[in-house]
């Protein structure tokens, strides 16, 4: 395989092909649920935008229930 072209390629490629963090196991999936607003602020910025899965480091099975469960703590006003 030949190298990018430039440097703003080869920085981009490294970029896209980076390994996933470690997972993290810490989290219980009977915790994540939409009353439970104090974990679930963990995964959004300080704007309310969610956190994605590459940077929080979940599965994609709890990432779909956390993304699901923040929506409707906003739907209840329990999360901005």
């Amino acid at each position: 395989m030949s190298e990018p072209k430039t440097v703003q390629r080869r920085i981009a490629f490294r970029k896209a092909n980076r390994k996933m963090p470690t997972r993290r196991h810490d989290i219980q999936v009977e915790q994540v649920r939409h009353t439970n607003p104090e974990l679930l602020t963990k995964f959004t910025t300080e704007t309310g935008k969610i956190l994605p899965r590459r940077v929080t480091g979940v599965s994609a099975k709890l990432h779909r229930k956390i993304t699901r469960s923040i929506k409707q703590a906003r739907a209840v006003n329990l999360l901005p």
